[in-house]
Order: C-alpha cells, then sequence, then structure tokens
C-alpha cells in the first residue's frame, strides 16, 4: 500500500468518531503540555515521567480501536493506567534509548524512533510481552519499513503547513488523523494469522465476527498494491544499528 492508501482508509474509520478523536487528542495535547512545561520543576518533572506512559497507551489504544472499525470512547485515553508498568517503562526505556542514539548523532535517534513506533501498539495486542520485548519486537516488525513510515508521516506535510496557518487549531484534527493512519500501517505488518488471533479480546480492542472479512479484503488491497520500498533507514551491515 502507497501512503495515500493508509491515509484514505483512515479518513474512512474516521468517519462519525471525528468528535471523540478530536477531544481525546486534544486533552492528549494539554496533559504533554503540561508535563512539559513541569519539566522545570522537581514534582511536575516527575508526575510527568509517570504519566505520559499510560497516557500515549491510551491515545493507541483509541488511534487502534478507530483503525479497526470498533467504537472510540474518551475513557479509553486513560485505559493505560490499567497497565500502568509496562507502558511506564516503555516509555521511560524508549526515551532514553532514543536520547542516547541522538546524543550519537542525529540520524541515529530518527531511525530508533521509527524502529520503536510500533511498541505501544504491540503492548496492546501482546499482554503477556514485557515493554521490552515489545520494543525488540517493533525493530524486528520495522526492518525494511522505516522509510515506508517515515513516506507515510511525510504524506501529512501539507496538513502539518495548513496547522500552521491556522495558529495550531487544525493540527487537533490533523492529530488523530495520523495516528489512525499509523495504526493502519501496524496493522498491515501484522501476519494474517496473528490478525485473526485478535478474535480473543484482549481487554483494549474488541474484534468481532466480521474480522474475517476485514482480513481478507485488507490482504486482497495489499496484495493489488504491493510497493517494493527500500529502506534507507535500515543500516543492516553495521552492528550499531541493528
Amino acid at each position: 500500500m502507497k501512503a495515500k492508501d493508509y491515509r484514505q482508509s483512515a479518513w474512512k474509520s474516521l468517519s462519525g468518531k471525528w468528535g471523540v478523536c478530536v477531544l481525546a487528542f486534544l486533552i492528549f495535547d494539554l496533559i504533554s503540555a503540561a508535563c512539559a512545561g513541569g519539566t522545570y520543576f522537581g514534582v511536575g518533572a516527575v508526575v510527568g515521567l509517570i504519566i505520559m506512559g499510560p497516557i500515549t497507551l491510551g491515545a493507541s489504544i483509541i488511534a487502534l480501536n478507530v483503525a479497526r472499525g470498533k467504537d472510540a470512547e474518551l475513557g479509553m485515553l486513560f485505559k493505560g493506567f490499567n497497565d500502568f508498568t509496562r507502558s511506564l517503562v516503555l516509555y521511560i526505556t524508549n526515551n532514553i534509548l532514543i536520547a542516547l542514539w541522538t546524543l550519537l548523532f542525529f540520524i541515529p535517534g530518527i531511525i530508533k524512533t521509527f524502529s520503536y513506533s510500533m511498541s505501544y501498539y504491540i503492548l496492546i495486542d501482546n499482554p503477556n510481552l514485557t515493554a521490552n520485548e515489545a520494543r525488540k519486537k517493533s525493530m524486528e516488525m520495522m526492518k525494511g519499513n522505516k522509510w515506508r513510515l517515515f513516506c507515510l508521516q511525510f504524506s501529512f506535510i501539507g496538513w502539518l503547513l495548513l496547522s500552521l496557518l491556522t495558529f495550531g487549531i487544525l493540527m487537533f484534527w490533523v492529530a488523530p488523523y495520523m495516528e489512525v493512519a499509523r495504526a493502519k500501517f501496524y496493522m498491515s505488518l501484522l501476519p494474517e494469522e496473528e490478525v485473526q488471533d485478535r478474535v480473543v479480546d484482549n481487554g483494549y480492542v474488541d474484534i468481532d465476527g466480521d474480522l474475517n472479512s476485514q482480513v481478507d479484503a485488507f490482504s486482497s488491497e495489499n496484495k493489488s498494491q504491493n510497493v517494493d520500498f527500500k529502506d534507507d533507514f535500515d543500516f543492516s551491515d553495521n552492528e550499531d544499528f541493528k
């Protein structure tokens, strides 16, 4: 699938759900901004460190539900607190590792950001995995796919520029749009048999009897629009970047 296909699929999935998604991501952005501002104060920094993992997981739950054609509720934003330990550990370790790679040079930090980008979705779908295992699985999943995700993210550049013209107001609609598109990207990377396993409700995403038809349609779409992308970010010959 091409970037435009993920965007179109995300737009269709958001139909009738824009209100709750915009409100959820508005709250998410306000919490993130408050936590960022609180880093100048000791207590604020600690609070931000504690809550951002679960909140990020909650935003991912909403995006993945929408991407899978399920209902989205505002309360899902705080459902990450039900998995507090794993989400906290994942948030801390991901950010520490990305920061360390960025110290080496800016590009390695970007590479690792894309490598870890599926971690929260994997955490949602795999309640038995540890945070470290979820990150490693994300790295495996993103081998050969980091450039594709970069192209998808970059394809929103027009929307981001329009957001600047509206003093950031449009971003409240663009943010959930981008996140659902990324959730669609994650779904396309799952093996078909693993998608089928989602019939079992893991407590986050309710998959009903329509799954098989959705899997068949999605698989046919992938096969008919298969595109071979070169992963310019995958330095496979260099052990430091594995």
